[in-house]
């Protein structure tokens, strides 16, 4: 083995291992229990990395006996392990860039297609940095490589988007709430109230709306899986996938992310107590509420 090709070897194994002590570590903060599941799509989501890192360090963590591959299920948790201490690292540089690509795409800065060359001229960052961030992007539905060179915007989220959004989910979550199968999976409810007070008492920087996103994408997908009905939850995936990255660009400050976690508690609440048509209408006024926010407009 040459040196160039040791130290390439050495920096993945690093890399690997610090996904693998943040996914440990989300174990710990999501409080899963054995037999819970390990979602690919919403961990790389929530670490900003693509899918294949995040399906190598499972496998490490299955190899290590803490995760199995269940048919039909994906994997699965069969123990903890243990917490890693807490990360004193700087900011993510990927996520950074997340972010910078979000307003730069709401202040009209960057148009429906892009290259890596101008990010990087932009923001003065290196190309795998760009090139993690983009590929991460297609992951999640947003973007796509195209043909020979270059990149392209597959959504674009403008007032008229956002107005159709809302109309369009007023609708769609509160009916799944009503639907006549509708069940929360056991140790979901608890999982989500943990990852919720997790988001507040974090010190709130400048990437923090990455993860307030996505812990409040899943909770309004995990309510429309919860339907028992596989169209409900596909919509609201789409939605999501629609406006992840105008919200990343968070422009409504702390105190909405305190009441939108109250206005979430409260929809856990008459879940748990059966009030099934309260929870729906309290899901109605919490969209309703975040619809009214001035554009860009607020998570919900």
């Amino acid at each position: 083995m040459t040196q160039s090709s040791e130290k390439i070897e050495a920096s993945a194994t690093r890399l690997q291992q610090d996904l693998v002590d943040r996914i440990a570590r989300l174990i710990h903060e999501d409080a899963l229990q054995p037999g819970e599941r390990l979602n690919e799509n919403q961990l790389a989501r929530r670490l900003a990395v693509s899918r294949s890192p995040i399906r190598a360090a499972l496998a490490q963590l299955a190899a290590g006996g803490f995760l199995a591959h269940r048919p039909n299920r994906g994997m699965v948790l069969l123990a903890r392990p243990d917490a890693p201490p807490a990360a004193g690292a700087p900011e993510d540089p990927v996520k950074q860039l997340l972010l910078r690509i979000a307003r730069d795409r709401d202040d009209a800065h960057l148009g429906d297609e892009i290259s890596e060359t101008e990010l990087m001229r932009r923001h003065g960052v290196t190309r795998q940095d760009v090139r993690n961030a983009l590929v991460l992007l297609a992951d999640m539905g947003m973007m796509e490589r195209k043909p020979g060179y270059g990149w392209r915007f597959l959504n674009r989220w403008d007032e008229m988007a956002r107005r159709e959004s809302y109309e369009f989910r007023l609708v769609v979550e509160p009916a799944a709430i009503l639907t006549p199968g509708f069940a929360l999976p056991p140790g979901w409810a608890a999982a989500m109230r943990e990852r919720h007070a997790a988001i507040l008492s974090a010190p709130w920087t400048a990437t923090s709306s990455i993860a307030f996103f996505e812990m409040n994408a899943d909770f309004h997908e995990g309510i429309a899986a919860a339907s028992g009905n596989r169209h409900f939850h596909a919509a609201i995936q789409r939605q999501n996938r629609l406006r992840r990255l105008p919200n990343y660009n968070w422009q409504h400050g702390f105190g909405r992310v305190r009441a939108n976690h109250a206005e979430h508690m409260e929809i856990l609440d008459r879940l748990e107590d059966g009030e099934r048509e309260i929870a729906a209408a309290v899901m109605r006024r919490h969209l309703r509420i975040a619809q009214a926010m001035p554009y860009p407009h607020p998570a919900a």
